[in-house]
Parts: C-alpha cells; structure tokens; sequence
C-alpha cells in the first residue's frame, strides 16, 4: 500500500488528487497519511510515516500557495508529477433534510470565498461558519448528529460520511481548478516523457537579466507557463524565480538549461515530469 501525505483531513481534495495519480498510474488506492500543515507533509517524509506526498500549488481562481514554492526550495523531495483536480464544491447534510432545514453550515474560508454568491443568491438565511477543513467540517457534522447543521466539502468528502449532497457544484466559478504536485522518490519517469520542468533560481542584480533569460528560453522553444518572483530573506531586493516550462524535445531542454546557467545562480531543478494537460 502506497501512504500518501497530504495536507488536511481525509475527504479533501488533497485526497481526491492522489487517488486520481495513484489509480491512474498505478492503479491503487493510496492510503492516506493525514498532515496538519504543509510543513508536515515533508516532515512525515523525512520521517518515513510517508512514501510520498501530494501538495497543493496554485488554484485558478485564488493563485498560488508562495509558501509552497519555498518549501520545495528548501527540501530535497523532487517532483514527479502533477495532478489538475477540479474543484466542485456541494453543501451536504445528515440525510433527510432539505436546503430550507439547513440554518448553519461550516467549512474552510477558502470554500467560503468560493461559494459565497451562492449562499448570498439561494440561502441567505443560512450563516457561515469558518472551520479549518472541509473534509472535517463533514466529517463532524455526520459525527454530530445534529439536523439543520450543513458543511461544504468534496463529493468524496459525502460519500466517506454518509452525509446527503442537497446542492452539488455550487462554487462561483465552473473553472476553478488546483493543480497538485506528486512528491514521490519511488516514481521512475524516462525522458522520452519528460516534457515539463520546474526550476528554482536567482538572476544578477542588473538591469534585463530576466528578460535575457526569457529570450534564451524562447529560442529553445520553452514555453513558459509559469513564473512567480519571492524575496530572498537578507538580500534587499533580490528574488528567487520559481518557474514551470513544458518542452516537446528534451534534449532542446538541456541546451537550454546548459545556455542560460553561465548566466543565473543557484540554479535547482525541483522537478522534471511529464505535464498532466
């Protein structure tokens, strides 16, 4: 059995994302090693509760986690896979109830800011209550008992609690996706299905560094899908440049990587693994 960490309760989303790598390229069900913190998911890592980890990154909606980019810089883990989950966000409740019973319902602030124009449009007579996990807030209104007490959560989340979904997909947004790293050192990935790479650097303090950069990338053809600047603690005005390209030719990737090193510094590749989409 593969035990996967992940940040939060069993139920989340984070558990959706590693079913769906794990059933799809190994056809298992993982076992799930519950995390309270990101920084908790590398430390079960470190410690061997965990074989592998999945972490969330960024959303579509709300961006990306910027503590997480730090935390890939600063572990050994490497990434060997990605995972984009959409994010339909039910109200649920002990079964037998109807949206007009529900008076209260918990869940995370992040499922708040997501579903807020449906409550304000469909129920506003019902009060939101912040919790610090969506699967939780399920999996303690089922352990309650109580009727007119309902949570947002995944369907998975319903499904594991016995919880009856009274309003499916309510979130604002139809395209509202996060996109999942696979952390784990036992997954082999040949380079003819390589094509996607996530670095980790810092450019000279100078003037066109970056857009030197770039223009190297191009003329390898990298394209470029993501890049995200953070300062670096004790050097004012310097950043680290965390960045994601996807290739179709890995060797024109290693030309590029081998043309612009003379020009950056500390270069660490966090991961090189095939794009999911």
């Amino acid at each position: 059995m593969k035990r996967v960490a992940i940040q939060g309760f069993s139920g989340c989303f984070h558990e959706e994302a590693a079913r769906e790598f794990y059933k799809d390229q190994f056809d298992v069900v993982p076992e799930i090693v519950e995390c309270a913190t990101f920084e908790g998911l590398f430390e079960s890592l470190e410690d061997g509760s965990a074989d592998a980890a999945v972490m969330a990154i960024e959303n579509t909606t709300s961006g990306g986690l910027l503590s997480n980019f730090d935390l890939l810089r600063c572990n050994p883990q490497r990434i060997k896979g990605e995972v984009y989950l959409p994010i339909h966000q039910n109200l649920m409740a002990l079964p037998g109830q109807k949206l007009e019973d529900i008076r209260e319902v918990h869940t995370h602030y992040m499922a708040i800011n997501q579903t807020r124009r449906f409550f304000e449009r469909k129920a506003p007579w019902i009060r939101m209550v912040e919790s610090e996990d969506t699967a939780k807030s399920a999996a303690d209104v089922a352990k309650s008992g109580e009727r007119g007490i309902g949570a947002v959560a995944s369907a998975l989340a319903a499904d594991m609690f016995g919880l009856e979904i009274l309003a499916p997909n309510i979130e604002t947004y139809r395209h509202n996706y996060t996109r999942f790293l696979v952390l784990d050192d036992e997954v082999r990935v040949p380079h003819d299905c390589i094509n996607k790479a996530s670095l980790c650097f810092t450019l000279p303090h100078k003037p066109g560094s970056l857009a030197h950069i770039l223009t190297i990338l191009s003329f390898y053809d990298m394209n470029l899908t993501r890049i995200q600047s953070l300062p670096i603690p004790g050097r004012e005005w310097q950043y680290f440049f965390y960045a994601d390209i996807k290739f179709s030719d890995y060797e024109r990737y290693s030309q590029a990587l081998t043309a612009v090193r003379p020009l950056i510094e500390d270069l660490d590749i966090l991961g090189e693994y095939p794009s999911s989409i």
